[in-house]
């Protein structure tokens, strides 16, 4: 708890640093950025110069890459299984055996311009769900730049769900606050501290006993969402120190969604049920659930930053000295595919959306900082956890740029003398085959998609399902338009201290109305 209270804790960059600091938080920034540009020029000046090794590599790499997916694929596969059956278990049933008649759920629904409808969709599922309302404290957190539309929406859900929730807060977050930037980080850290005021000390509310879910607005829970939650709350080994997080899905508006933006978004979705496998490597993304009692000992979300989902998590495991888990929960919130009402908007919000999702560069010049602050987290953990930061950034930035663009650098860069070995006759058919090979893993990928989507609208056309299975076709394509090259655009921005601040994905949905 001491790491807390020191001057680092809530660093959002090198310039928040001075002296000896700020120079080793800013070479911590350019890292990524200089691995990414590194690779790619070394790529290419070794096509030029040494082309039959540039080859050799790629080949082996080529090798790797197939077997990464193939062992990533063995993980999506039984992260699939698991939610087939945790969608089938009775959660009720579940919590027969325990006391939970004291346990609240604290739903955030920060928002900005969005419409009413987009949040009284989100809250017609909250009433669907099979949890008792009374024990429902919901909070709408609000912006004061957008405060107009804060108060319809207020209105709003007030005119609706007024009678059939006992506990609905509603907050807005002041506008320029010195030291805050404004975002979804600012706002949910706000909307909490005033909750806590305003509905947890006034009620005499136990923060143990309250379960914090920061959902995007646009989050639609399943019915027994809570009772899941509340099981795994109250089976872990220590509630207090864990965040709980659950599969982001990304499928509301899917049926109204171009191909690439449903590809891109189910991509997310993918590996995020990847890496509930391997709970080592898992972060809190998007919406998560914890403990309100763990918010109020690491002082709520950090106020400074752009990617707060996933740097709560390393708040907390730089505030507890590392001992701080994210237990992934088989079980499935909706969200919105991004969507804007012309073809062309989609792609640049698509992009945005991609970008500042590897924004969340910015967590590795803090974690690895804190480490070298914090004394109390072991060097193995320290090391491990690195490591697979490192590589994470490395892999996101130019992997696909190796496999499906630069592995032609030696055939094109490597002069007529390569043209004419073995290894340049041979590397083009032998990348096609593995590629051919990689990308049979896709037929998994469409089943599983299928097997999430809703049910079709009425006026949707006949052959849209098989869209939905034949798009697949168009990956590597989305995966370096909107992965790559977003995830090299944000590693370059923060590498020369271009620092962004937080971009709102804006809300389109065909059947409400437009608020964008």
């Amino acid at each position: 708890m001491e790491f807390i209270k020191s001057p680092y804790y809530r660093v959002g960059r090198a310039t928040d640093l001075t002296g000896r600091d700020y120079y080793i938080y800013r070479a911590l920034e350019i890292l990524s950025g200089l691995m990414a540009w590194t690779t790619i020029v070394l790529i290419f000046v070794a096509s030029y110069y040494y082309p039959y090794q540039a080859a050799i590599f790629i080949i082996i790499f080529d090798f790797y890459w197939l077997l990464k997916t193939a062992y990533l694929s063995i993980y999506l596969r039984q992260s699939w299984k698991k939610i087939r059956q945790s969608m089938e278990i009775d959660w009720e049933e579940r919590l027969e055996n325990f006391k939970y008649n004291h346990i609240y759920q604290m739903v955030i629904f920060p928002f900005y311009n969005e419409s009413p409808e987009i949040v009284l969709k989100s809250l017609e599922a909250l009433d669907r769900a099979r949890w008792k309302n009374n024990f429902m404290i919901i909070v709408l957190a609000g912006e004061e730049k957008a405060k107009d539309n804060a108060h319809k929406v207020f209105q709003a859900v007030q005119e609706k769900y007024g009678k059939k929730f006992k506990h609905i807060v509603s907050t807005v977050h002041p506008a320029s606050v010195p030291g805050e930037m404004a975002g979804k980080g600012s706002n949910i850290a706000y909307a909490a501290q005033q909750t806590k005021i305003e509905m947890l000390d006034k009620n005499n509310i136990k923060y143990e006993n309250v379960i914090v879910s920061a959902f995007d607005v646009d989050t639609i829970v399943y019915p027994h969402y809570f009772n899941c939650l509340t099981w795994y709350f109250l089976v872990s080994d220590d509630p207090y120190r864990t965040s709980f997080q659950p599969v982001p899905v990304f499928n509301n508006n899917i049926w109204e969604s171009p191909a690439f933006s449903r590809v891109v978004a189910f991509s997310g979705t993918f590996w995020q049920m990847i890496q509930q496998e391997r709970p080592e490597k898992l972060a809190t993304f998007s919406s998560h659930a914890v403990c309100f009692k763990a918010l109020y000992d690491m002082d709520y979300w950090q106020k400074n930053i752009v990617s707060e989902d996933s740097r709560i998590y390393w708040n907390a495991v730089l505030a507890f000295n590392g001992k701080y888990k994210v237990t992934p929960i088989y079980y499935p919130v909706s969200m919105d595919v991004n969507l804007a009402s012309t073809f062309w908007q989609t792609a640049i919000n698509v992009y945005k959306q991609q970008r500042r999702w590897a924004w969340g560069a910015e967590n590795f010049p803090y974690i690895v900082f804190g480490f070298i602050k914090n004394k109390g987290i072991s060097v193995f953990k320290k090391i491990s956890v690195t490591f697979v930061l490192v590589e994470g950034l490395w892999s996101w930035s130019t992997n696909s740029l190796i496999i499906f663009l630069l592995g032609w650098a030696p055939i094109v860069l490597g002069g007529r003398k390569f043209d004419q070995t073995v290894i340049a006759y041979n590397m083009p058919i032998l990348t096609k085959y593995l590629m051919v090979i990689a990308m049979s893993g896709l037929i998994l990928s469409a089943l599983i998609m299928i097997s999430f989507l809703p049910a079709k609208p009425k006026n949707t056309k006949p052959w849209s399902k098989f869209t939905m299975v034949i798009q697949w076709i168009i990956i590597p394509i989305t995966i370096i338009v909107f992965g790559a090259i977003p995830a090299i655009d944000a590693q370059t921005r923060l590498m020369f201290k271009k620092y962004m601040g937080f971009w709102v994905t804006p809300k389109h949905r065909a059947n409400l109305k437009k608020n964008d």
